[in-house]
C-alpha cells in the first residue's frame, strides 16, 4: 500500500480547517514505512498533519528535496517539536547559502539551519550521491545530467561559495521514487534542474516506467511549447498521472486537457493519492 498526502501546498483543498501557504510538504506511507518529503516553510505542515490525524513522530526518514526555505525551513520547527526522524536525507552541498538576486539586492532563500543544529539534536545527516535505496522499494536520486537543453535554470538563483557568488546549478536537489504496481511514482520538490532531466535520470538508473509524478515541476515560468514538449516526453516514459503542486503553474494544469490519456490533478493541502 502507498499513500501520499499533501501537508502543504500553495492551494487549499475542500478541507477549510487546514492552512495553505507558499511551500510543499508530502507525507508518504509505503507499506510499513512512513516518510516526510519536504517540510514547507514553517510549522504549518505540522498543524495540518494534526488536523488530518497524521502522527509525525518517529518517522522512518525525512527527505528535503533542496535547501530553499519553502521546502526546508520547516524542518527546524519539526525537529524542535520533537517530531520527524533521526535520519535526514539531502543532496550534496545542501548547506551552501542560497539567494535570489535582483540587481544589487540579494534575498536569502536558505533553509535556516546548519550541521551544528542537527548535531545538537542528535539527527544523522545522510548525503545522497547518485542512487540510494533507503528502504525496499524506496529510492532517492541526485545528480541530474542536463539532457534537455530547453530546461534552463533562471540566472536570478545564486549560491554563495568560497569563491564568491555563483549561479545555482541546484546540485543539492534530489527526488524520491517509490515502487507502485507497474512502475514508479516519483516525488519532486521544485525540479530546478529540469523535470525531464530528472525523470530521464530516474528512468535510466531504475529501468522502470514512471507511472506518476507528484510535486513541484517549476513549469510556472515555462511557455506553452515547453510545457507541451514536457508532457509528451513524460508520456513516453510511461506517465499516467501528473499531480502538479506548488511551483507548477496554472498553464501546465490547463495544458493537460490536451492529453486525455494522462490523468492530471493538483495536490492541494489535505489531498491524498492511494495505491493499493
Amino acid at each position: 500500500m502507498v499513500r501520499i498526502t499533501a501537508l502543504m501546498d500553495n492551494k487549499l483543498s475542500e478541507h477549510k480547517a487546514l492552512i495553505a501557504e507558499h511551500g510543499l510538504s508530502l507525507y508518504i506511507e509505503h507499506n510499513d514505512h512512513r516518510f516526510l518529503f519536504d517540510c514547507g516553510a514553517g510549522p504549518n505542515p505540522q498543524r495540518n498533519a494534526y488536523r488530518l490525524g497524521i502522527d509525525l513522530k518517529d518517522l522512518d526518514a525525512v527527505i528535503l528535496s533542496h535547501s530553499h526555505y519553502d521546502h526546508a525551513s520547516g524542518f527546524r520547527d519539526l525537529a524542535d517539536a520533537g517530531l520527524g526522524s533521526r535520519d535526514l536525507y539531502t543532496g550534496p552541498n545542501f548547506f551552501e547559502p542560497k539567494y535570489a538576486r535582483s540587481g544589487v539586492r540579494l534575498t536569502d532563500l536558505s533553509a535556516g539551519f546548519d550541521p551544528d543544529f542537527l548535531a545538537q539534536r542528535g539527527i544523522c545527516h545522510h548525503t545522497v550521491e547518485g542512487l540510494k535505496e533507503i528502504f525496499p522499494g524506496v529510492w532517492l536520486v541526485s545528480g541530474f545530467p542536463r539532457t534537455h537543453e530547453f530546461e534552463q535554470i533562471p540566472n536570478r538563483f545564486v549560491r554563495r561559495t568560497a569563491q564568491g557568488f555563483r549561479e545555482d546549478d541546484f546540485s543539492d536537489e534530489i527526488c524520491m521514487a517509490v515502487q507502485v504496481d507497474g512502475g514508479l511514482a516519483v516525488l519532486v520538490g521544485c525540479s530546478h534542474p529540469g523535470i525531464l532531466n530528472m525523470m530521464t535520470q530516474v528512468r535510466r538508473l531504475l529501468g522502470q516506467p514512471i507511472r506518476a509524478v507528484y510535486g513541484g515541476t517549476h513549469l510556472v515560468e515555462a511557455d506553452g511549447a515547453r510545457i507541451d514538449a514536457t508532457i509528451r516526453a513524460l508520456r513516453q516514459m510511461g506517465l499516467e498521472t501528473l499531480g502538479l503542486s506548488h511551483c507548477s503553474g496554472d498553464a501546465a494544469e490547463c495544458a493537460l486537457q490536451a492529453f486525455p490519456d494522462v490523468t492530471g490533478c493538483h495536490l492541494c493541502v489535505g489531498d491524498t493519492i492511494f495505491y493499493d
